[in-house]
Formats: C-alpha cells, structure tokens, sequence
C-alpha cells in the first residue's frame, strides 16, 4: 500500500502530510529536528494494514512551508491539532521521535481530550541546554552542501539505513542534492529547549504513554528514571543495538513495540 498527499493549512502555514490510509485507530507520526515524513516510511508501511497512519512534514521541513515565522513549541502543537481537526482524525495516538516526540509530549499534556495515547522514540522533556542551537549550526554547517549524490549524502550521513534515511529528505538541484530546511529556521527551532525543562508539562500528560530508548541514545538514564518517576505508569523500553535514529536502524523493533502497545489500548 502506498500514500497519498494532504495539504494543511493553518494561519497561513502549508502543512504537508503522508497518509497511508488503513482502518482503526489513527497514528500520527512526528519526525525530529532537520528530518522528513519520509523518514516513516517502513514503518508507516507496516501499521497501515490495521490502523489509520499518517506522517507529517514539519513546518520547516521536507515539502512543508520552508520559511515559518513562528518556529515556537506552541506552533508545532498548534499544528498537530490542526492536523488532527481538518483530517478528522479522531483521537489519534501520537508517535513522535527526538524533536517530534517533545511535539507530541507537548500536544498531549496541552489537549488531554484529544491524544488517545503517546510514544516517545527517543525523547523526553529535556533540560536546559544553552549550547544546543549553536551546536546543532555547527553541524548543519559541515555539510558538505551540494551533494554530488545521494548515495554520498547518505555515506556522509552515517551509512547504512540511517545515512539513507536522510538523504531520502534531500531534493535535487541543478548542482546536485541539497537540505529541505533552512539551518537558520533549524537552530531557532531549539531556542526554547535551550532554555529551559519541559518537566512540568510532562507531568500533565494523562494519557497512556510508551517510551521507547536506544540502546546508544541521547537521553540520560537520570532522564529516564525522572520520567519514571514522575509518571510511574509509564511504559518504557530500551532497544538493543541502537542509537539515536533508531526508527531507521531497527524499524521492526518499533513495530513490534508499537503494536504490542497499540493493541493493549483496546
């Protein structure tokens, strides 16, 4: 089964998405900061059979409006409700990783009565962290923009499935592969993550909720274990063998967890 393409459009922001169709319970899955919709693609692919997927380019990002005003925490929920209204999608689970997943912790804990359950890849409610926009200039910065291929984006974006999926968010020129994203709308996307925690509206989220960690991921097992404690009902797992992206190392350990979890909200 293949996807179609929406258009939403809130306060004068194009949004565009990938619907897989299916039947059941809608999922909406957010992808982190400087990625793409496609990055959801095997994924997608896999729970369409039994429920209603749809995956979002960012304001931002991939085909979505390139050149936001407004990069606020605010905005991006503002855009998963829009999503959710206009696509009648009703009360979806959120799936979100790294950015996405503080996206969609921030849009449950803002509209209980709209998110039926939440999964967190590789995200958590954060910390202040004055360096992160720069950092992350930085490394935008060392891309060796244009690529001459994908198949070099993708060698210099870590190989294997993770440089793949990355490079699948690229677009052609006419001198060869570039970004869908702006480096300066990227690092003020960070603006507000950098300064403070996330914590309170964290302990807001009422709904059932997953958390799924890399093996080598970014989030601190004190981080971890404050998100436990503060929320004990949570569910949590950490995925063996995996890093950061691990929606594109191991798709088929997502799946498994994310339909064991699905099929227990019944």
């Amino acid at each position: 089964m293949g996807w179609s393409e929406h258009v939403v459009v809130r306060d004068g922001v194009r949004l565009v998405c990938r619907d897989w169709g299916g039947p059941g319970q809608p999922v909406i899955l957010l992808h982190g900061l400087a990625g793409h919709a496609g990055e959801w693609d095997a994924l997608a692919g896999s729970l369409c059979s039994r429920y209603r997927v749809l995956a979002v380019d960012q304001r931002g990002h991939g085909a979505s409006e390139r050149h936001p005003q407004d990069v606020s925490r605010a905005a991006h929920v503002a855009d998963v409700v829009a999503v959710a209204d206009q696509l009648a999608l009703r009360r979806p689970v959120l799936v979100g990783q790294s950015l996405g997943g503080h996206t969609a912790m921030l849009t449950a804990a803002a509209h209980p009565a709209l998110v039926r359950a939440l999964v967190l890849v590789e995200a958590g409610p954060g910390g202040p962290n004055p360096n992160a926009p720069e950092d992350i200039g930085r490394w935008l910065d060392s891309w060796p923009t244009p690529f001459p291929s994908r198949e070099e984006a993708a060698a210099f974006l870590g190989g294997g499935p993770v440089g793949a999926g990355w490079a699948a968010g690229l677009e052609e020129r006419e001198d060869g592969w570039w970004p869908r994203f702006d480096r300066d709308v990227m690092v003020r996307s960070l603006a507000e993550n950098a300064r403070r925690s996330f914590r309170h509206e964290w302990g807001q989220v009422a709904c059932p909720t997953l958390v799924v960690l890399a093996q080598a991921g970014i989030i601190p097992a004190r981080e971890a274990d404050e998100m436990l404690r503060q929320r004990p009902a949570t569910l949590s797992m950490s995925a063996p063998g995996t890093s950061h992206d691990l929606h594109l190392e191991q798709p088929e350990i997502l799946h498994t967890a994310l339909s064991d979890f699905l099929e227990g909200l019944s």
